[in-house]
């Protein structure tokens, strides 16, 4: 059972991100107890008086970040914590920002609808040369500088128009969850320290070469098949890496 919290309507910080992080809170406290099932939507959306679309992104978040866990037909359970693993997470750079009072900035440098080539069919396990994805990059900035890059595909649906100033925000969960009929269940990072190409550091204004934190994302259905996929790189000398003990999607 979510514990009576208020949320903020009047507030910079999203609704969704705010529901995201009372409910993150809650499981960390032990308030939320592992395997214990959450409220279905609309529970939740009448007892804050918010959007189900907006739950939906919340719930989306977590699954991502690996604090609760999915099952088709039965409902969103909190996973297991599991004490032998240590779980690297890259915060919200958006929010965090945000958060901190900083002036943030999203710059949306491209989008379009593109036909599936052989890599994103294989990516995205489709076999139809006619699948058609929504191709978008962004720049995430703070204080007027340049802090990171990235690059997100995700299968289009032409029922579901979307806006291009939804295209900035960083969240692809969220987007795939309002703006497509999949639903995001679960997702897996793979993080890497690398060194930035040149197209990379003349877009982030770094010298080639220098180290970024590369961290690329795939989000899966219920059915585990692939919905969305993205790659973000971080300056390294502007961003840290904080780890939490032990949260993480259940197999």
């Amino acid at each position: 059972m979510i514990q009576a919290e208020t949320i903020d309507k009047s507030s910079v910080i999203p609704i969704y991100y705010q529901l995201f992080k009372l409910i993150e809170e809650q499981i960390r406290r032990g308030d939320l107890k592992p395997g214990e099932s959450l409220p279905t939507e609309h529970e939740i959306s009448l007892r804050f008086e918010i959007s189900r679309m907006t739950v939906r992104r919340a719930i989306a978040e977590l699954v991502s970040a690996g604090m609760v866990y999915a099952q088709q037909g039965r409902g969103t359970f909190v996973a297991t914590p599991k004490l032998d693993n240590i779980v690297f997470e890259l915060n919200d750079f958006n929010q965090e920002i945000k958060e901190r009072g900083l002036n943030c900035k999203n710059t949306l440098l491209e989008a379009k609808i593109i036909r599936a080539d052989k890599e994103l069919r294989e990516r995205f396990q489709v076999g139809e040369e006619s699948k058609r994805f929504l191709y978008f990059r962004t720049v995430f900035s703070a204080e007027d500088e340049r802090l990171s890059y990235e690059v997100k595909y995700t299968i289009y649906s032409k029922s579901r128009p979307i806006l291009e100033s939804e295209l900035k925000d960083p969240s692809l969960p969220g987007l795939i969850a309002t703006h497509t009929e999949y639903v995001p269940m679960s997702a897996k990072k793979v993080l890497q320290v690398a060194v930035c190409t040149e197209e990379e550091a003349a877009i982030l204004g770094i010298a080639p070469n220098s180290p970024v934190f590369l961290v690329e994302q795939t989000i899966y259905d219920p059915d585990l098949k692939p919905v969305g996929w993205s790659k973000a790189v971080y300056r390294g000398d502007r961003y840290k890496l904080t780890s939490y003990d032990g949260w993480y999607k259940k197999d």
